[in-house]
């Protein structure tokens, strides 16, 4: 059964019909621009509508953070991502090719004629096609959420549905357990994959669930200082 909190509910996915109902429940959460905490390969995640500013913008304000902190993008393949970038490059095919789905956020440049507002992007989305059931599902349904790790800006990411209500309560309507995360709190590997004027390969900028080496050797070589 649903666990009513009083700060949000919580739907148990490993019983297939409470599955559904919360599956559905999140889909209308998301529809009408209210968050949703939804399990990840790497930690539970807190979503909203990526082309809702208002949405995404309750999001940055539910976990204390600013607009120069914009949140990553969940996509359900490949395709969803080629729609958000503004080109995808040979070494972007290599890393989603390699590494999706699973804990890898690629930096793209934003395709310059969306309509959406993540905050203080540069140009650029960081795009990630995550490991697991559940959440494609949801994704297949929504389109690409806006999604950052479930916890107060400071606090250790949630491995539970349980750590995230109690950071967030009832900012979020919907919360969807999975079990406990398999994932490290570290979170995903962060590469940034945009071109650059000077020609530099790309860049880890945060190290996560895939490790420095297994990049490098998909690429064969990355910026320097990540040598």
């Amino acid at each position: 059964m649903a666990k009513l909190s009083g700060m949000g509910t919580i739907y148990n996915c490993l019983e297939t019909n409470e599955a559904l109902t919360g599956l559905r429940l999140a889909r209308q959460a998301i529809g009408r621009g209210d968050l949703v905490v939804l399990p990840t390969d790497t930690v539970y995640g807190i979503a909203a509508d990526a082309f809702n500013p208002a949405a995404v913008q309750k999001l940055l304000d539910a976990k204390g953070r600013g607009r120069q902190s914009p949140p990553p993008v969940l996509v359900s393949g490949i395709d969803t991502a080629t729609a958000l970038a503004e080109y995808i490059t040979p070494e972007v095919e290599k890393l989603a090719d390699a590494f999706w789905p699973g804990g890898l956020t690629i930096v793209v440049s934003a395709r310059s004629t969306l309509e959406w507002d993540l905050g203080e992007t540069n140009g650029t989305v960081a795009l990630r096609m995550p490991d697991h059931d559940l959440v494609r599902e949801l994704l297949s349904e929504t389109g690409p959420l806006a999604v950052s790790s479930a916890n107060l800006t400071g606090k250790p990411a949630a491995l539970t549905a349980a750590e995230a209500l109690d950071q967030l309560g009832d900012r979020v309507s919907v919360y969807l357990d999975a079990g406990v995360s398999s994932g490290s709190r570290a979170g995903s590997t962060i590469v940034d994959a945009t071109p650059t004027r000077d020609g530099q390969p790309a860049r880890i900028l945060r190290e996560g669930t895939i490790t420095r080496e297994a990049i490098r050797d998909v690429l064969g070589v990355l910026a320097e200082g990540d040598e």
